[in-house]
This record gives structure tokens, C-alpha cells and sequence, in this order.
């Protein structure tokens, strides 16, 4: 079930990147316990603009997967940089001419 969960989170995208937040390396882990998720969410940094649409966005993407009834969002403040992002995160990046 965490792989199907982390499947629908790639379709989450960070708004300033066309990457979801799976390869941008935003989710730091999941949990599931019964019909709950347990998101574990981190940002590149704490004056992230997007983080409240970030986090609805998982929210929603969540709440349509069956047999989910609620997801709880922790918010985790664990150094991010470049080296968090997926190979298919660079590589999404780079199609979009962002390095």
C-alpha cells in the first residue's frame, strides 16, 4: 500500500517545477494505519510560498485513493538540497530547460 501511495503522490507536482514532489524529494515517508496516511512533508525551505498548496494537493490526491478516509500531514523541517531530487526528477528538469 505505501507503493501505491507514493505512486499517486508522483502526480502531486511542486508549483514552481513541472516535478512531482515524490522526485523533488519533498516526502520524507509514509505511514498508513487503517484507513489514515501519515504523509511526512519537508520544503526547500521554510519560506516556501507553495507550501500551502503543496499540502492540499496531497490531501486531495490522497483522499481518492480507495480506502483512504484521512491523510495527516507532518510537516518535517529536514535540510533539503539538490541531491534529494530523483534521477527522473533531473531528468524532468532538465526536458524543461531548468538546468
Amino acid at each position: 500500500m505505501v507503493d501505491h501511495v507514493m505512486e499517486a503522490l508522483r502526480e502531486v507536482l511542486d508549483p514552481e517545477y513541472p516535478i512531482s514532489v515524490v522526485d523533488m524529494g519533498l516526502v520524507r515517508g509514509v505511514e498508513i494505519d487503517g484507513a489514515t496516511v501519515r504523509v511526512r512533508l519537508t520544503y526547500t525551505s521554510m519560506g516556501c510560498p507553495c507550501m500551502d498548496m503543496i499540502q492540499d494537493d496531497v490531501r486531495d490526491r490522497l483522499l481518492r485513493m480507495e480506502g483512504v478516509e484521512r491523510v495527516e500531514l507532518q510537516i518535517v523541517w529536514e535540510p533539503w538540497s539538490r541531491e534529494h531530487i530523483t534521477d527522473e526528477g533531473w531528468r524532468r528538469l532538465r526536458g524543461v530547460g531548468v538546468v
